[in-house]
């Protein structure tokens, strides 16, 4: 997206005829409808815009009133972006409750000081040119401002946006509004939840002395191997936000067993085992699907390839591979890492212990996605550090 503005306007284009205009919102409509993931939604409200209004940019921005911040996670050749409510011309336009119409961003003197900041400092970034601007805030179904839409680069040949562009826009944000609605307080219950599961995954380890940053580096290094594999986006979301549950039933586990020094007896392995038991037993009757995910991890985490495993002797392709993920993930690091009874390996150390249990304790193919990901891997485990949990 980073083109010269003489090669954006040889793409000329016209407006949208009525019939048009109806195909794009009915079939943006019945999309929006069916959507429940928020980026999706504020990508297909993105694409309507920009289909409607016939621009080359179009973003979502939503209002988080309680950070006072504004917000978009999808925009059109940008990542995700977090400013001040009252910062550029989005916050001018959400603090005000105005439109904003802009011919030239290079020549117009009424926003200078939001355009020298904002989309002209920009595309000195970039080498895109910003000519026409629209924003305009869109509201809630009680009447509330939760956000606007942002439109650049007209590409019709008159190359500037009109009144009729601000209907089309605000048709667009009314047709999706109830979606965005849904799709927002969707999202608030599974951050929620996951919130909740962290939260109870670090009671877990803390228990044992584990840090908080040993269930975050298990759901990361989950995430990436999923992703190794080919799992599917939703799929490795999944796996991060149910991962860190992987231990919580060790919080049943007594203090004697569970903070032992040294090395267990039989019977005090035989107590300590139960905590997958207990972990499952303490999830499997959510209907939540992030918690049931955490109940399958629970209770097949030590689970191995060769059926040698613990608590069902499951084997192969029998252990859900969800547990078959976590269960590299887990061992990766609580061998890199200085626990009661033991001294952290080396990386080698561990890696040649992963070559010989390939096809043993661990499935063959997510020990290779497990070797694809390691420069991530590592990335992840320097990034969350105990180190840097505690401040060195």
């Amino acid at each position: 997206m980073h083109e010269t503005y003489g090669l954006e306007f040889e793409r000329v284009k016209r407006d949208l005829q009525p019939e048009e205009m109806l195909r794009v919102i009915f079939d943006y409509a019945a999309k929006i409808a069916n959507e429940r993931l928020l980026d999706r939604v504020l990508m297909l409200m993105a694409d309507m815009g920009r289909e409607m209004i016939v621009c080359d940019r179009c973003t979502v921005w939503l209002l988080d009133s309680k950070k006072n911040e504004l917000w978009t996670r999808v925009a059109h050749g940008i990542s995700e972006l977090r400013i001040p409510s009252h910062h550029g011309l989005v916050g001018h336009a959400v603090t005000n409750d105005q439109a904003v119409f802009i011919d030239d961003a290079y020549t117009n003197e009424e926003y200078r000081e939001f355009l020298e900041t904002g989309a002209i400092a920009t595309d000195k970034k970039t080498g895109y040119h910003t000519r026409a601007i629209m924003v305009i805030p869109f509201r809630n179904s009680e009447g509330e401002i939760m956000g606007a839409y942002q439109a650049i680069n007209k590409m019709t040949p008159s190359q500037q946006f009109s009144e009729k562009d601000m209907e089309y826009l605000t048709l667009a944000a009314s047709y999706a509004g109830k979606s965005l609605e849904s799709a927002l307080l969707t999202n608030e219950i599974e951050e929620t939840q996951k919130e909740i599961i962290f939260t109870m995954g670090e009671i877990g380890e803390s228990r044992s002395k584990e840090t908080g940053n040993h269930v975050k580096r298990v759901a990361e290094y989950s995430y990436l191997i999923a992703l190794g594999l080919g799992m599917s986006q939703d799929e490795a979301d999944l796996l991060k936000m149910a991962s860190p549950m992987h231990d919580i039933g060790k919080v049943a586990i007594p203090d004697e067993v569970l903070k032992k020094p040294g090395k267990l007896t039989e019977e005090e392995f035989e107590v300590m085992k139960t905590h997958t038991d207990i972990g499952y037993n303490l999830l499997k009757n959510s209907h939540r699907r992030i918690l049931r995910t955490a109940a399958t991890v629970a209770y097949e985490h030590h689970e191995k390839w060769n059926g040698r495993g613990y608590p069902r002797g499951l084997k192969g392709e029998d252990i859900h591979i969800f547990g078959r993920i976590t269960a590299i993930a887990d061992v990766f690091d609580a061998l890199g890492s200085d626990r009661v009874y033991k001294k952290a390996w080396e990386l080698d150390r561990i890696l040649n212990l992963f070559k010989e249990e390939r096809g043993e304790h661990f499935d063959p193919r997510v020990v290779d996605a497990f070797m694809e990901q390691l420069p991530k891997i590592l990335e992840v485990r320097e990034l969350y550090s105990d180190s840097v949990l505690n401040g060195e």
